[in-house]
Formats: C-alpha cells, sequence, structure tokens
C-alpha cells in the first residue's frame, strides 16, 4: 500500500468528517494534499492520548514545530510520510506557514487547561485548505464557516447555527472547487450517523451552502 494511501486510512479513521469532505474533491493531486494537511492535523491531536503528562506531550509538539523548518524549506524529514506528503503540498500550492505554527502553539496550550483557540484550531486550518483546493485569497470567505465548524466541534451548536446564516453569504465569494475544503462545517451535530452525515455533505457541496 502506497503512503498516500496510508495517510488517507489514518485519516479517515480519525476524521471522518473531513475525509468524507474530500471525496468531493476531484483532482486526485489536491485531494492527496488535503488528506496530508488533514493527517498533520490528526497528528497533533493524537499526542495528548499518547503521553500521560502535559511536559512530554509539549516536547512532542516541540518537535512538530522544529519540523517545519523542513516543511516550509522542502527539506522534510525522511522517511516520515506525513512529513514528506506535507511538505510536498507546501511546495506545491506556496501555503503560508503561520497557520501551521499557530495550530501547534494552540495545542501546546490546550495540554496547559487554555481555552480552545477556535481561529488556531479551526479557521487557519480551513483557510489553508481553501488555498489547497482554489488557491489564495480565499482566506475571509472561509472564516466564519470555520469558526462555526469550531463551535459545533466544541459543544457549541446553537451557537454555530446562530452563524449559520452569515457564513453563507461569506461563502458566495468561495470558488466551487474550494467548497469541499468547507462543507464539513454543516456537519454541526457531532453524533449524527455517517449515511446522515453523507446525504447532507452532498447536499451541502450541490447547493454550496453550509
Amino acid at each position: 500500500m502506497s503512503a498516500s494511501l496510508d495517510l488517507d486510512a489514518q485519516v479517515r479513521a480519525a476524521d471522518p468528517d473531513r475525509w468524507l469532505s474530500s471525496r468531493f474533491v476531484a483532482d486526485p493531486q489536491k485531494r492527496a494534499d488535503l488528506i496530508a494537511l488533514y493527517a498533520f492535523e490528526a497528528e497533533l491531536l493524537a499526542i495528548p492520548t499518547r503521553v500521560t503528562q502535559p511536559l512530554l506531550a509539549e516536547m512532542r509538539y516541540t518537535w512538530w514545530a522544529e519540523q517545519m523548518d523542513g516543511a516550509f524549506s522542502d527539506a522534510p524529514r525522511v522517511g516520515h510520510p506525513i512529513l514528506e506528503a506535507l511538505t510536498a503540498a507546501v511546495s506545491r500550492h506556496g501555503l503560508p506557514r503561520a497557520p501551521f505554527d499557530a495550530l501547534i502553539e494552540a495545542h501546546v496550550g490546550r495540554v496547559h487547561g487554555e481555552a480552545h483557540d477556535l481561529d488556531a484550531f479551526y479557521v487557519g486550518p480551513m483557510q489553508v485548505a481553501a488555498h489547497i483546493l482554489a488557491g489564495p485569497g480565499h482566506e475571509a470567505a472561509v472564516a466564519t464557516a470555520g469558526r462555526m465548524r469550531g463551535l459545533g466541534q466544541t459543544g457549541r451548536a446553537e451557537e454555530a447555527r446562530a452563524i449559520r446564516a452569515e457564513a453563507g453569504v461569506a461563502l458566495k465569494g468561495l470558488p466551487a472547487e474550494a467548497f469541499p475544503a468547507v462543507a464539513h462545517a454543516a456537519l454541526i451535530r457531532t453524533d449524527e450517523p455517517e449515511p446522515f452525515k453523507r446525504l447532507r455533505l452532498f447536499w451541502a457541496v450541490l447547493r454550496g451552502r453550509v
């Protein structure tokens, strides 16, 4: 099995909502680059489940922060599938580094008991995903959808629904090919069965609305 297929399987297991959204990406290379981003995020999210002490988790996040130097200079750690795939995506699309650094810093904050930084955890990665699918310049269009996703994922479903209309207005300026980067914002209920999620995502992509 190739490394790209391995990452796809990892994301399917760790992040089924965004994996389902990625199925609507027609371009195989862009889909693979999106999966590399999601695999990176899944790896960061799993760290606190693998260690028992905040300090040990912070050390692992420090390691990932150091690896960003290689990822953004086209010199990944050889033999690490996620870093190799992520580095290729960064190079191919000219991705900005700031959202990656902010995400790692937010994870460090979480292991020390800080509140969720919705922009770092959800908005920034969604903006990077839109960049992969449709190029730069769509950051503002997806920002509210990112916050909507974050609110839904952190148990604040009513707040998420309250900004749905605002997100929809902003997304009118988003190219259709970028919509799979935001479609999962429509999945506000985290406990919904997968068949219903698939239908909801299909309807969201079809209408271009979350």
